[in-house]
This record gives structure tokens, C-alpha cells and sequence, in this order.
């Protein structure tokens, strides 16, 4: 007979869920940096994956505070995402467009994070993880602030250069 699942299941079960998407996203940076045509966005993803980095050293000290191995589980909404991503990589290669389309996927990542780590956050909470909250606070800070840079660029450039043909 199976065992009845638990908050403290799906928080682990979510926090896999998170750093695998966390480590397949800090492979896709340096492709998108590569493929942005502004200076701007090339710097942006790059920064952006060394923040990366951090986050997923934090997830790393929750893992150890469960007493757990620090272990993704694939996460198909994220493999989605960057397949998407990809996508606007080929079809809009040397296009005007390009550089809103690596935003907007972007983007379509940070939320996607934004929303596990608002859930996460919650969740710690209610089963008084509380040396875990300010960790994956601290990852959901940077996520947002991340979202709004994102958006400020695409304001900026990216989304008028887009507007002309290449």
C-alpha cells in the first residue's frame, strides 16, 4: 500500500523540481548570451548566470538542512521553456527581432521561477523551515529583480529594434 504524501513531500518533490530547472537554465545562459545581438543582453544573460550559480548554491544548503542529497527531477515545464527559447534562437537568427524574442523567453523562465519560489517560500513556512525561508527568499528577490531589468531592457531596445526589418 502506498504512503500517503505529504506537505513535506511535495516541498522536497518541488525543490527537486526547482534546482534541476535552476541547473538546465544556467547551461541555456551562456547560449543566449551568445545570441543576443545587443551588448546589453549579452551582459544581462551573463550576469544573470552567475546569480544563477548562487541560487543554486542556496538551494544546496536547503537540501543539506533536510538532510537530503541535493538532486534535480526533471522538470518538463522548464525543458519546455528553453526548448522555446531555442526555437526563437534559429527561427529569428540575425533578425531585428531577435534580441525581444530572447527577452520575452527570458522572461517566460523567471516567472516560471518566480512562481515555484513564491510556493516554496510558503510552504518552508508552514512546516517551520525557517533557516530554509530567507535562502529561497533571497533566490526569489533576485528572480524579480531579474524580471524587471529583463522588462526595462526590452523597453529600452529590444522591442523597437524588433519592429524593423533586418
Amino acid at each position: 500500500m502506498a504512503t500517503a504524501k505529504t506537505l513535506d513531500d511535495l516541498f522536497l518533490d518541488t525543490l527537486k523540481d526547482i534546482y534541476f530547472a535552476e541547473k538546465q537554465i544556467l547551461k541555456a545562459l551562456p547560449k543566449m548570451a551568445r545570441a543576443s545581438q545587443s551588448e546589453e543582453g549579452k551582459q544581462g544573460f551573463l550576469q544573470h548566470r552567475e546569480e544563477t550559480q548562487g541560487q543554486i548554491e542556496r538551494l544546496e544548503q536547503v537540501f543539506e538542512l533536510l538532510g537530503k542529497s541535493a538532486r534535480g527531477k526533471t522538470c518538463e515545464a522548464i525543458q519546455g521553456i528553453i526548448a522555446e527559447g531555442e526555437e526563437i534562437i534559429e527561427e529569428f537568427k540575425g533578425s531585428s527581432a531577435l534580441d525581444a524574442g530572447l527577452i520575452s523567453s527570458a522572461q517566460a523562465v523567471e516567472h516560471y521561477e518566480i512562481a515555484r519560489y513564491g510556493t516554496l517560500i510558503e510552504w518552508a513556512k508552514q512546516l517551520g523551515l525557517k533557516d530554509a525561508v530567507p535562502m529561497l527568499e533571497q533566490n526569489l528577490s533576485e528572480e524579480v529583480a531579474t524580471d524587471k531589468k529583463l522588462t526595462a531592457l526590452a523597453k529600452a531596445s529590444a522591442n523597437d529594434k524588433g519592429k524593423k526589418a533586418a
